[in-house]
């Protein structure tokens, strides 16, 4: 029985955009239940510090959206982080920015941070972007538009790849006094109409909620509540519940948020486009293969470039449970209920990505001598994780 009351950590992905908001509109109020990830926590320290360089470390949501931020802000400042986020490309963000006006140069290797950065008014107000280029770049971009004197037009070209992540960063935009929405099927305009100060509060993340939602599916019984989610969300992770149905877990939403309920329904196989909510593919991948539910998940193609290569990290360690799983165009992740022998102690990588590390310690149900490798690696959106699932009557083994 797993019985739990669980305040789930905020939305990394909102707290980002606040912040940040918040700064451009010189808000006098601060966004409040803020995140306590790795990367918020960066963000709000290079927002309050004032330092001429900004050491973001390996918060990637950190270096965009600051680099657009510091090309409006007045101010002359070094930004840059660790090894491998040197090794990160922000040449397709940095080259727009410049199209606008900005005053960017290269401190190290060319198309890649460290970035010396001299805030200025930038006065061209229009732009043209590739749509499956990371919506991080394009969110950056809209969030500076209300600030920039003749406001901007975006215009996307080709294939959009993540719009839920656009729509969010506009929601929240409008939610702060701006003027910004899709008036084209590629087209995004922004009006020079400043941000107003206004309280705030940030909705618990749905991408966390998703492991509560497996271990109540893999759980032979179960009461868990989770706290701090909303009924009518911005963050496209909240369809997860949707999917979760369909393996027979219900959502009741109540004033502090939902309650899990487990209807004993599953289907047969279960088929599911994961393009706008990528982050859930983990999550699914390993619910459907314990719960022994043949599935084909198609739009994985940006799990290649996430954290690791979650792809083949999620087949490498899942034929440690014994569950063979097949690729197909680096985009599609399919099993058809074949397996080999389990490891008798597995031992899951965790790939320097805190989603693996999460999405497997629930098959701990099932597998009760499974350990984790580096589980620190959850700081990065949700560092209580480890102490939740010991507060719902997990024992799981963490090798540092």
């Amino acid at each position: 029985m797993v019985k739990a009351t669980i305040q789930l950590p905020a939305s990394k992905s909102i707290s980002n955009r606040a912040l940040i908001i918040n700064a451009l509109g010189k808000g006098i109020y601060s966004p409040e239940n803020l995140s306590d990830c790795d990367d918020t926590q960066v963000m709000i320290k290079a927002l309050t510090e004032g330092k001429e360089t900004i050491d973001i470390m390996a918060a990637g949501t950190a270096m965009r959206f600051l680099t657009a931020y510091l090309s409006v802000t007045p101010g002359e400042r070094t930004i840059t982080g660790t090894a491998r986020m040197q090794q990160r490309p922000i040449q397709i963000l940095v080259n727009a920015l410049r199209e606008l006006g900005a005053e960017i140069e290269y401190a190290g290797n060319e198309g890649f941070p460290p970035l010396h950065i001299i805030g200025t008014e930038l006065k061209k107000n229009e732009i043209t972007l590739k749509g499956n280029v990371s919506s991080q770049y394009i969110s950056a971009l809209l969030m500076i538009g209300p600030v920039l004197k003749n406001g901007l037009t975006l215009h996307l070209s080709g294939e959009i790849i993540s719009r839920p992540y656009i729509n969010l960063t506009l929601q929240l935009m409008n939610d702060f006094g701006a003027k910004a929405a899709w008036t084209a099927p590629n087209r995004i305009s922004v009006a020079p109409q400043p941000y107003e100060s206004i309280p705030f509060t940030v909705e618990s993340d749905w991408s966390a909620a998703s492991y509560w939602y497996q271990i109540a599916a893999l759980s032979s019984k179960e009461e868990i509540e989770l706290l701090g989610l909303f009924h009518h969300s911005y963050q496209g992770d909240s369809r997860g519940a949707e999917v979760f149905s369909r393996l027979g877990i219900t959502t009741e939403f109540t004033a502090k948020g939902v309650k899990l309920k487990k209807t004993g329904n599953a289907p047969k196989r279960l088929d599911e486009d994961f393009v706008d909510i990528p982050d859930l593919a983990q999550t699914f991948v390993v619910t459907c293969a314990l719960l022994n539910i043949p599935f084909r998940f198609t739009g994985l193609q940006s799990l290649k470039i996430k954290e690791t290569d979650r792809i083949t990290a999620l087949r490498n360690e899942l034929k440690k449970l014994g569950y063979l799983i097949e690729e197909e165009n680096d985009s599609v992740l399919m099993w058809n209920g074949e397996r080999c022998e389990p490891e008798q102690t597995p031992m899951i990588q965790t790939y320097e990505d805190h989603r693996m590390a999460m999405a497997f310690a629930p098959a701990a149900i099932h597998y009760s001598n499974l350990q984790i490798v580096e589980p620190q690696v959850v700081s990065k959106s949700y560092p209580n994780y480890w102490s939740d699932l010991k507060q719902a009557g997990f024992q799981v083994i963490c090798e540092e």
